[in-house]
């Protein structure tokens, strides 16, 4: 699978750079930064997710909660006669 590239111009702090150099080693500069940008964004997709499950699991315990307590009631009829 072959993706499409751009260049653009990107300024980063000098010793950010020494340290991308020294870690690219024989890759080349510009995979080594398109690769962590990747996993940047993966991981910032993932954690949004993550919090909207959360929220949605949340809102589904308050509203299985206000369900059981306004069928309370009802649950307990014949529990006498046992």
């Amino acid at each position: 699978m072959h993706t499409e590239t751009v260049r653009i111009n990107v300024t980063l702090p000098r010793e950010l750079l020494e340290s991308v150099n020294d870690i690219a080693g024989s890759r080349s500069r510009s995979r080594l930064i398109a690769e962590s940008l990747q996993e940047y964004v993966r991981k910032i997709k993932k954690d949004e997710l993550e919090k909207q499950l959360e929220e949605g699991y949340q809102a589904a315990a308050k509203e299985s909660i206000a369900l059981t307590e306004e069928f309370a009631a009802v649950d307990l009829e014949g529990w006498d006669e046992y």
